[in-house]
Order: C-alpha cells, then structure tokens, then sequence
C-alpha cells in the first residue's frame, strides 16, 4: 500500500537513484489497495489489520490466510479470513503486548474464526521452549518452525 512504499522508497532510497551503483537491487513497486488481485495465477485478498495505530496488510491466497504484525481485526475484514483451511498468524509471547497478538488471544482469534487449522510464527524468544509450547496449544494449533512446508 502507499504507505509501505513510502517507507521502501525511504529506507531503500539508493535503490531508486538516477545513479546506480553495481548490485543495487531493481524495485518495481505495484501498489494495492482494498481490492483483490492476482499474481502468477493466484488470487489474492488483502486484509487490513491493526499493528496498533498502524495499518498493515494481511493476505488471504485461496483457503490459506497470512496476517503478521497485528493486534486488532475489524469485523469486517474477519470475513475475508473466514472459510480458510489455514491461518498463519502472529503470537508473539505469552503476556499482554501493545501491538502484537499474545498466544492467548491468537488462540482465541482462531476458534472465533472457525479455522481448523493454525500456525503460528512472529515469535518471540519470551513465548518459551518450542517443545515445551507444542504441547500446551488445542487441536490443529501449531508453532510455525524454519523449514515449515504446507500443501493445500
């Protein structure tokens, strides 16, 4: 969205300069909105959430929905994540954080849902032990790990 590329085009300033320097990497930005599009042949549903104050965008691709960085979800766009198979979907500790979802409350997102099936990921290294955290979760509920690969 026109905020996110205000912000590469700051903090990615050289990569956008008339005077290019070998390995600067070529941006083509396509900016979204509120509207479905498709890339490679997939349909994609952008899902705006809260990070905060701070508009962020989830994406919903087919039966699988992709939210990060979030802590509130408008009715609204909770219906876009409806009916997904899957959810990944921040939880960055167990206590309370200003702008991130905790466990609990990704849990709890979850099942009011009705998404059968989660995993977790934006976590933080407070969450606790992997090992110890997989065996606390409900049914269908899992931590996100490096190497994690999901067939649909």
């Amino acid at each position: 969205n026109h905020l996110t590329e205000e912000a590469i085009r700051r903090d990615y300033h050289y990569a956008f300069s008339e005077s290019r320097y070998p390995g600067t990497p070529e941006l083509a930005i396509h900016p979204i909105g509120d509207d479905p599009f498709r890339v490679g042949g997939i349909d994609v549903v952008p899902i705006l959430v809260w990070h905060l104050r701070m508009p962020v965008v989830g994406f919903r691709f087919g039966d699988l929905s992709y939210i990060t960085d979030a802590n509130r979800i408008d009715e609204e766009e909770k219906r876009k994540i409806r009916g997904s198979r899957v959810v990944i979907l921040n939880a960055l500790r167990r206590e309370r954080h200003v702008s991130h979802f905790n466990l609990e409350e990704a849990v709890a997102l979850v099942r009011e849902l009705g998404v059968p099936t989660a995993y977790f990921t934006h976590i933080s290294h407070q969450m606790g032990l992997h090992a110890v955290v997989v065996d606390t979760l409900p049914e269908g509920m899992h931590l996100a790990h490096d190497d994690l690969r999901l067939e649909l």
